[in-house]
């Protein structure tokens, strides 16, 4: 149920910043953006799931299968670094007036019921400083998004996606495999000629190319995790 924000309809509203399961926290995965793969190919595996209308959105994985967090600890989330996506939540950016505003969830779990989680206004009506950093957040994801479509056609005109299984054996000897998304297809980005890797250097894609084949390395830790919780 979404409501365009503001300090008369939500002057009480509170949103618990806390990290778990009980509050929407249990998933396996969620969108990301080129501009945040150097500080997620530090903890996550960066993937591209198709999006059904012939292109990807990237992704980061949290899990190995629907409803899996395995960076979700007693403590919170065992990461440093939340994707913008995560973040958000339960704000989104929509548009009142030709301009954009922020939106809120009510349905979302966050929203506190009571005096736990933070203000979103001050009493007299003002915004705090946790609204604004959201705000901030909201328009870094939405720059990012605006970004992502291009880098994407510019993947996929390269022909540098590529689909990948990963087996996982159980102690019990046992297989489960994590399918249906891409990474990016490193024999071919070593093949392409000087010009083409120049223009993506042009256009900055090739940081966010490396960080999302270097993030791969983070699988080993996810797989561990996963199966010690199956243990």
């Amino acid at each position: 149920m979404l409501q365009l924000l503001n300090n008369i309809q939500h002057k009480d509203l509170r949103i618990v910043t806390q990290r778990g399961a009980k509050w929407g926290d249990d998933v396996m995965s969620a969108p990301a953006t080129p501009d945040e793969f150097r500080k997620l190919q530090a903890h996550y595996p960066i993937v591209f799931q198709p999006d059904g209308k012939g292109s990807f959105l990237p992704t980061v994985l949290f899990g190995l299968r629907e409803g899996e967090n395995l960076y979700l600890t007693e403590d919170g989330w065992d990461a440093d670094y939340l994707p913008l996506s995560v973040q958000r939540i339960p704000f989104s950016i929509g548009v009142a007036d030709d301009e954009l505003r922020m939106m809120v969830d009510m349905s979302s779990k966050r929203i506190s019921d009571g005096a736990e989680g933070e203000a979103v206004f001050l009493p007299h009506g003002g915004t705090t400083d946790f609204t604004e950093h959201a705000n901030s957040v909201l328009h870094t994801l939405h720059e990012g998004l605006q970004a992502t479509p291009e880098f994407i056609q510019t993947l996929m005109a390269h022909e540098l996606l590529e689909s990948f299984v990963l087996d996982v054996q159980r102690p019990d000897g046992s297989h489960g495999e994590l399918v249906g998304f891409y990474m990016i297809h490193e024999e071919r980005l070593a093949a392409l000629d000087a010009g083409t890797v120049s223009l993506l250097h042009q256009a900055d894609y090739l940081q966010p190319i490396y960080m999302a084949i270097a993030s791969l390395s983070n699988f080993p830790k996810l797989i561990r995790r996963h199966l010690a919780r199956e243990a």
